[in-house]
Order: C-alpha cells, then sequence, then structure tokens
C-alpha cells in the first residue's frame, strides 16, 4: 500500500510518545473465535455444554470454509447453533464502502466495526499472487506528517479477531471468484494498512500465528508470505525476533540522517537510525530473514542525492546482503505539501543506493485513483 501525505505541519521533536507496547484494551469488541487459541476454543465450547470436538469443528468452518455465520454450520444441531453464536461469533466488521481500480483487480474496503470505528484493507491481486494490506490499529499513533493514518491519531488497537477476520473476508472474496481473474486463493499479507503493528504487538503476533496456522488453527498461509511493518519501535524489533518467526520484517526508515527523521518519524526522538538498524540486523540474523527498509520519496525532503548515499553505505554497513530498499513513490492527499519526487531524481536516488551493493527497487502504487494509501478513505468518511 502507497504511502500517503497529510495536510498538517511536521509534529514537533518533543511529540510525547506510547510507552508501551499494547494500549489498554477499552473499546475492544466481545470475544470472538478468532481471538482463541485451541486450548480457549476447547474451555469456550465445554462452557456452552458442548462436546470439546466441537471446538475444532467450528474452527475448522471459520478457518477451513471461511464461514463465520454458525446458521450455516450444519453439522452443529441446530439448537446449540445460536449458542454457538451469541458466545463465540459476535459481529465484528461491516463493509461500510468497497472501492475498485485496476479493473477490479484492486479493491479497498472500508470497514465498520461494532463501536462504529471505521479501518481500511486492500486486496490486489496480480497475475502471481494475490496480496491483502490489513490494518492493525483504527488511526495511528506515530503522528508521521505525511500519512493520512498519521495525521488522524489513534482511536484504539484492534482486536485479534478484527484483524484475523479481514483476511478471512479477502480470502473468501477471493475463493468466491469475486475478484477478476476467477476463483483464486490469498497468498499474502501485508500488515502495512493503518497503524503502527508494533505497538499492538500481543494481538498482532497472536494474528499472525492464526494466520499461518494450519486448519484447524488458522488459514495456513505461509509465514514467509507474511509482511510486518514498523516506524522503528526497537525493543518491539527485538521482541519480534525472539518469538522465532519466519515472518519479513519491514521498516519504515524514510530518511537516513536523524536530523531529518525526527521530524518525519517522531518515533525517532527515542530510537534513532542507529538503534533501529541495529534492532533489524538482530531480527535478520534471528529470523534469517531479509529485512525491507520501506522509503517513501519526498520531492526535495528526503530525495537528495547525497541521502541516497547514506542510506546505502549505512545499510551495506550494518546489514549487508540481508537488506533491500523499497522505494515508494509518495501518494499524496488532495491539498497536502509533500508529493511524490520526479521520476529522474527517483532514477537517480535508485541508482546511488545500488552503487553502495545495496538491491533497491521501486514499489509498484497500485490504487491512487482510489485513494488507497492508508487512512485516505477513512479520511473521507
Amino acid at each position: 500500500m502507497a504511502e500517503s501525505s497529510g495536510p498538517s505541519a511536521p509534529a514537533s521533536a518533543g511529540l510525547a510518545l506510547p510507552l508501551v507496547f499494547d494500549a489498554p484494551r477499552r473499546g475492544m469488541p466481545p470475544r470472538h473465535l478468532a481471538d482463541l487459541d485451541a486450548p480457549g476454543r476447547r474451555a469456550a465450547v465445554e462452557e456452552l455444554g458442548l462436546p470439546k470436538f466441537r471446538a475444532d469443528q467450528i474452527a475448522r468452518h471459520y478457518y477451513g470454509r471461511l464461514e463465520a455465520d454458525p446458521t450455516t454450520m450444519t453439522d452443529l444441531p441446530a439448537a446449540d447453533r445460536s449458542k454457538v453464536a451469541e458466545a463465540l461469533f459476535p459481529p465484528l466488521l461491516t463493509r461500510v464502502r468497497e472501492v475498485m481500480c485496476d479493473n477490479g483487480a484492486t479493491r479497498k474496503t472500508l470497514w465498520k466495526a461494532g463501536d462504529a470505528t471505521l479501518l481500511e484493507s486492500v486486496l490486489m491481486r496480480y497475475p502471481d499472487r494475490a496480496t491483502l494490506c490489513i490494518s492493525s490499529q483504527a488511526g495511528c499513533g506515530m503522528a508521521c506528517p505525511f500519512c493520512a493514518t498519521g495525521q488522524a491519531g489513534l482511536q484504539r488497537n484492534l482486536s485479534t479477531a478484527e484483524i484475523v477476520d479481514q483476511v478471512r473476508a479477502a480470502a473468501a472474496e477471493l475463493r468466491d471468484g469475486e475478484v477478476p481473474g476467477g476463483p483464486g486463493r490469498l497468498s499474502n499479507i501485508v500488515f502495512m494498512g493503518m497503524g503502527e503493528p508494533l505497538a499492538n504487538f500481543a494481538r498482532v503476533v497472536k494474528a499472525v500465528r492464526r494466520i499461518t496456522s494450519p486448519s484447524p488453527d488458522g488459514f495456513g498461509i505461509s509465514q514467509r508470505a507474511v509482511t510486518v511493518s514498523t516506524v522503528g519501535l526497537a525493543p518491539a524489533i527485538r521482541k519480534l525476533a525472539d518469538e522465532d518467526m519466519s515472518v519479513r520484517l519491514a521498516v519504515s526508515l524514510h530518511t537516513p540522517d536523524d536530523e531529518l527523521r525526527d521530524t518525519l518519524v517522531p518515533v525517532n526522538n527515542r530510537w534513532p537510525v542507529a538503534e533501529v538498524l541495529d534492532a533489524a540486523r538482530y531480527y535478520a540474523d534471528k529470523s534469517g530473514r531479509r529485512v525491507s527498509i520501506e522509503y517513501a520519496l519526498i520531492r526535495d525532503v528526503n530525495d537528495q542525492p547525497w541521502r541516497a548515499d547514506m542510506l546505502g553505505k549505512k545499510l551495506h554497513k550494518v546489514l549487508g546482503s540481508r537488506v533491500h530498499v523499497n522505494l515508494i513513490p509518495l501518494n499524496p492527499t488532495p491539498g497536502s505539501k509533500w508529493d511524490a519526487s520526479p521520476k529522474p531524481v527517483e532514477r537517480e536516488f535508485v541508482r546511488r543506493v545500488q552503487a553502495q551493493g545495496v538491491p533497491c527497487t521501486v514499489r509498484d502504487t497500485r490504487g491512487q485513483e482510489i485513494a488507497a494509501a492508508c487512512g485516505q478513505l477513512a479520511a473521507e468518511g
């Protein structure tokens, strides 16, 4: 999903930032099946007076058949379906609006949670894969001035089930042939929608495990096909590495120097570039995965040739061959002072990073005409 701009001025260097990885549970929806691991599911069905085997049976409907309505689970006794629905399937997300481009292959969904919170997901179908960009928070507290979500502020964390159900809904759309190209399978998940995933750490990790475990515990998508992004919460990057997963880490760096990054990514005031890259190296060492460095190229702000040289040198020194730069042409919002760099500047930036021995490519920015950058559709209401 492309980065986006917001109309506000840059955040101040003294911005107060969260002291913990997980915000309070206020506003969270009631317990849902997708919030529970296998022992939790068994305990929940026993609370309903049902035999333990019903737990996996119900989970296979949700994760294997992508069903979230117990009234369609015909292998459950009719008398039990309403009990299961009330206890394990509270309403989570309702489609408010869906907008499309690329002949329907890119579609952005605006969801409303039970408390009227708005969040977004974007499904992008390519010839060889189908990628879903999902939200982990409603809004974002990181306050990056060029990002529409960051300028909207943080409303709340999403529950594990609210994160997971975005995946179930998209997987069902593809399976049922609702996306042009015929029936298909969801192959890639990117935690790069609304929110800072590592600021909702525990629920995001649980969601990753639901997404990647085989049925009846999850959807069975490969961990290697899941990307978790962060603006650089260094302790949380290390904590994620210690989870011993093989998901890809994407670090939204946006500039290699602390002076500018303090303004573009205010969390840099707490964890500067050197500390973020050191944590990224720890993640690469632990996971064996190459780290992706996300860099939104902004005209006359962070696109100077010397910054490209500095970026390449720092990344090569710290991460060696275990890094790749993903250059993002900025997707500005109407009226914003931020704009994308011209193509010649973009090409020169790529050339200079590559000259330092670091792979660098330009991201395919789908969906600009449907406000597919994080937060833009929700901001429109």
